[in-house]
């Protein structure tokens, strides 16, 4: 009887954690690519079809750069709706939350969203004239951070060019 009960909650755990991480890449395939990853951010290639919907999914709070024009209509988890008009070139902070996207326009839309997977590091800023003192465990996160932005400005110029 213990046996059963435990595997049946066990079972329920697993499939809810399923049900709340509901990364895009994963469930969205048709409009998310994985790009790049690393531990603290995670670059996604968005794409929507002209009226193209998509289920309820969610990103990490971060930042989306529009490539193409779009008419988008966000519908967040409570039903609350919100219209976005796009621009190419423009840059949006996004918070993390799980929503549903309905691309209103008769033309496609493509952006790359970068989220921050670290909620520690989207809270600080390190000033030029204030970094703290420089060890060898410090430089070491500091160049992964300067690696990490080359690869995400090149990454950015390279799909601002397609």
């Amino acid at each position: 009887m213990f046996s059963r009960l435990f595997w049946t909650v066990l079972f329920v755990c697993l499939a809810l954690h399923r049900v709340s991480a509901q990364d895009p890449t994963k469930v969205e395939p048709q409009h998310y690519k994985l790009a790049f990853e690393n531990e603290w951010v995670q670059v996604v290639d968005v794409h929507y079809g002209p009226h193209e919907k998509s289920g309820l999914h969610d990103h990490p709070g971060g930042v989306v750069v529009v490539l193409t024009a779009g008419h988008l209509r966000f519908t967040d988890e409570n039903g609350k709706v919100k219209e976005v008009f796009a621009k190419p070139g423009e840059s949006r902070w996004y918070p993390a939350f799980k929503h549903k996207v309905e691309n209103l326009g008769d033309t496609a839309y493509n952006a790359v969203y970068i989220g921050l997977k670290n909620k520690t590091l989207a809270g600080k800023t390190i000033l030029p004239d204030r970094q703290p003192a420089m060890n060898e465990q410090t430089m070491d996160k500091r160049t992964m951070d300067e690696q990490t932005a080359k690869i995400l400005a090149t990454y950015a110029l390279a799909s601002a060019n397609r």
